[in-house]
């Protein structure tokens, strides 16, 4: 076992999670926590395996995103191939010299594939009589199931949850008033909420979620606690808008300029100017002003778009 990104419509062909994405930023482990948490919550109420465990393991075995092995291959548990995998490798030394690791297109995948790793392999099947809640116990049943060589790797677990209060996402799940009413629970570093369903990313520094069949504006803002107007004026949408033409929705405002390594924009015959906006996590308002064009303007194949600063 190892040591230790737009907002677009369906036509744009962004890879979630992606290798870019996780290569271009270093992380801090609030800063890992915050990205992954609610996908942790999503695998344990499908596996019943604690969220607390899932983010521990992935902060440790993956230094919170920051490995080569999890910058370059989306692998942030330090799964080995073994036998029965048939997807892609990567080799990196370990234990041993030169070693098969697994390589994954997302690190979506990579949180599926430990999950799946887990309650299939017949040593863990012990941990499932545990309580969710009894992250301890899933450390040291780790450890002595043979995951990580580590002989301190249980108490280095134990150290991350309890450090970061991480045993409050173990408690998600039960938490729904009688009213069927939201509760939310949590410290300074995040707060829990039985809504959570999406997992968020980062383009051009800016929060976003990728929609999902049966979502509404209103779920979603409630999920993120935001105000009904505030979706619609952080992607620039009209509050008639259908939330299924949308594959991506910011839950943060877009920044004023695109990153530094996009100058500008070759325009590809049928792009419009919000579909522009939403790729580089840009305000339409700026980009408007950027170009000396009002928001009708129709766009031309070929036709360069600045994203950064005023045509000269």
């Amino acid at each position: 076992m190892s040591r230790i990104t737009v907002l677009l419509f369906t036509v744009f062909t962004f890879c979630y999670y992606s290798v870019d994405a996780q290569s271009t930023r270093k992380y801090s482990t609030t800063d890992y926590i915050e990205l992954y948490k609610d996908l942790a919550i999503k695998e344990m109420k499908r596996t019943r395996i604690p969220a607390s465990i899932t983010m521990a393991q992935g902060i440790l075995e993956s230094g919170s995103g920051n490995s080569t092995l999890a910058r370059k291959s989306n692998n942030h548990f330090g799964i080995k191939c073994h036998s029965d995998w048939k997807g892609k490798k990567v080799y990196h030394d370990d234990d041993r010299r030169n070693e098969c690791f697994r390589k994954y297109k997302t690190v979506y995948e990579s949180y599926i594939d430990h999950s799946d790793f887990l309650t299939t392999k017949g040593r863990y099947s012990s941990l499932f009589d545990l309580k969710t809640t009894d992250y301890k116990g899933w450390a040291k049943g780790l450890k002595k199931a043979g995951y990580a060589t580590d002989p301190k790797y249980s108490h280095r677990l134990i150290k991350i949850i309890e450090d970061y209060k991480l045993y409050l996402l173990d408690e998600e799940q039960e938490w729904t008033r009688e009213d069927g009413k939201a509760e939310t629970r949590g410290n300074d570093n995040f707060i829990i909420s039985p809504y959570n369903t999406h997992v968020p990313d980062y383009n051009n520094g800016v929060k976003y979620i990728r929609t999902e069949e049966g979502d509404s504006f209103d779920a979603i803002a409630k999920e993120f606690g935001l105000r009904d107007w505030e979706l619609y004026k952080y992607n620039d949408l009209p509050k008639n808008a259908d939330i299924s033409k949308y594959r991506y929705l910011y839950i943060q405002s877009k920044k004023g300029k695109a990153n530094r390594k996009h100058e500008y924009h070759i325009v590809k015959q049928g792009e419009t100017l919000h579909y522009i906006s939403q790729k580089y996590g840009v305000k339409m308002k700026k980009l408007l002003r950027y170009n000396g064009l009002n928001e009708n303007a129709k766009l031309k194949g070929g036709e360069k778009l600045n994203l950064r600063r005023k045509k000269k």
